[in-house]
This record gives C-alpha cells, sequence and structure tokens, in this order.
C-alpha cells in the first residue's frame, strides 16, 4: 500500500496522546495528509463497542474481552484505516494489536500467541510500518493519572501488578521485532521524545 501506517503504544499514563498530537501536527505542517484514529473507538461501531469493554459496570469473561478488542479492530481496519493507507495517506493510531497482546495477553493472563493471531486474523496480517512504545514504569503511570483527577475505565482501574505485566510484555513485544519497534523513555522531556519519534518517521518518510 502506498500510505504508512503509525501506531503508538505503552500503559496508560505513559504520554500517549500528546506525542501523537505533537506527531500529527508536525506531519501536516509538511503538506502530509494524515488520518489520526484509535482503538478501540475509531469507528462508529467502534465508539459502541467501547463503551461496552472500557465503561461497563461488572466482570467481562477475559477471552469474551478479548474478543471484543479484536471486533472492534477487525472493523476499523476494514473500513478505515486499510481505505486510508490505500489512498496513500499517513494513518497515525492511538493502539493497535500490541495492546491486546499485553493487556489481555499478559495483564488478563491469556495465552499471548492466541491473542495475536486473533487480531491478526481479523485484520488479514496488516502490520504497522513503526510502533512507537513510549515506556513507563508502572508506578510512574499511576501517579500521573492520579494527578488528572477523573474517573479511571476498566483497565486503568487494575492493580499496579497488572499494569507491570503490562509493560514487561510491551518490552518483549519491542526486543522481538526491533526493526518495527522504537522504544522511548516517556520519562523523558516532552521535547526530546518528540524529536525522537521524528527523526525516526522523517527516515520512512525518505
Amino acid at each position: 500500500m502506498a500510505g504508512i501506517f503509525l501506531t503508538f503504544e505503552g500503559g496508560d499514563g505513559s504520554g500517549k496522546t500528546t506525542q501523537i498530537n505533537r506527531l500529527v501536527a508536525w506531519l501536516e505542517s509538511r503538506g502530509q495528509t494524515v488520518v489520526l484514529t484509535r482503538e478501540p473507538g475509531g469507528t462508529d461501531l467502534g465508539v459502541e463497542l467501547r463503551n461496552l469493554v472500557m465503561h461497563r459496570k461488572g466482570f467481562i469473561a477475559p477471552r469474551a474481552e478479548a474478543l471484543l478488542y479484536a471486533a472492534d479492530r477487525s472493523h476499523h481496519i476494514h473500513t478505515l484505516v486499510r481505505p486510508a493507507l490505500e489512498r496513500g495517506d499517513i494513518v497515525v493510531q492511538d493502539r493497535y494489536l500490541d495492546s491486546s497482546v499485553a493487556y489481555q495477553g499478559a495483564g488478563r493472563v491469556l495465552d499471548p500467541d492466541e491473542v495475536r493471531e486473533l487480531s491478526l486474523w481479523g485484520t488479514e496480517r496488516l502490520m504497522p510500518d513503526l510502533t512507537v512504545l513510549l515506556d513507563v514504569p508502572a508506578s510512574v503511570a499511576k501517579a500521573r493519572q492520579a494527578a488528572e483527577d477523573r474517573d479511571y475505565d476498566r483497565l486503568e482501574a487494575e492493580a499496579e501488578d497488572f499494569h507491570t505485566r503490562v509493560r514487561e510484555s510491551y518490552l518483549a513485544l519491542a526486543e522481538a521485532e526491533p526493526e518495527r519497534f522504537l522504544v522511548v523513555n516517556g520519562e523523558s522531556p516532552i521535547e526530546e521524545i518528540h524529536q525522537v519519534i521524528i527523526t525516526r518517521v522523517s527516515d520512512l518518510l525518505g
């Protein structure tokens, strides 16, 4: 496909939103057509699934949770992301299948290979050109969230050991695919992180 697929990963409170917005502004200032999206919730159906899987009160079985995320992902890629890439746009996306491997695989203690394969099947094996992983310790992420003074979603509200498992899973994924991942210290200054990211993205743009 003619476009470029960029995804951002990291624990809740890692600073993804800040860096995504800065990257999109930088790309657009250089005349690039950018599609900014997220999972879950990047489509009308995705908004409904996001409310269900992230804000529903009460228990959701771990495998059911994984299936809901995969359903959102499959529809999202088919209706929004793949068409944008075929047009030659740059897609900048908050979370993709690595989130499911980390959160449902490690966090919910499911088989990470099965979780990954489920999303690969649902998306016809579409993979990002670059995945930016903003890495912060779970304790730091929790402190940042507490400072925001807002309600947590179902995953954000999990205990610190859950988020520690998620972080360890992300780092293992990055170690296994160093050519796809850019791991950045999420505790670094915001501008420093941005410069590291745009340097790598510049290489992709040629």
